[in-house]
């Protein structure tokens, strides 16, 4: 039997530095939208969940305009590897890896994420 994902207790957690730290419920990622929460240290991650149920964490913060908005952005694929838009300027983030697909110079932190 499988439960959805919705009707269970899991946690969503980012693994920072040697440690797992609990960002949120699962229930709170709504797949295809994105969520920013913030981190001990004041950063904040942008969250997803994409609708096979994997899930991604990046930096929050657009390296072009500064603002902690990529939370906001629209997600899709690119040659078959998943990313979110900026709802900024619209360059496009890869979730796996933080790189920037339309500036090769650019990057932002991308996370281990898992469920427990």
């Amino acid at each position: 039997m499988t439960l959805a994902p919705e009707t269970t207790d899991l946690k969503v957690q980012l693994r920072l530095d040697d440690e797992w730290f609990t960002v949120c419920d699962l229930s709170a990622l709504l797949p295809g939208r994105g969520v920013a929460a913030l981190l001990p240290d004041g950063r904040q991650v942008a969250l997803f969940r994409d609708r096979a149920g994997t899930l991604y964490g990046i930096d929050n913060r657009d390296p072009f305009g500064g603002a902690a908005v990529l939370s906001r952005g629209l997600t899709g694929t690119h040659q078959g590897r998943p990313f979110v838009a900026s709802p900024l300027l619209k360059q496009r983030f890869d979730l796996l890896s933080g790189q920037c697909l339309d500036d090769e110079t650019v990057r932002v932190a991308a996370y281990e994420v898992r469920t427990a």
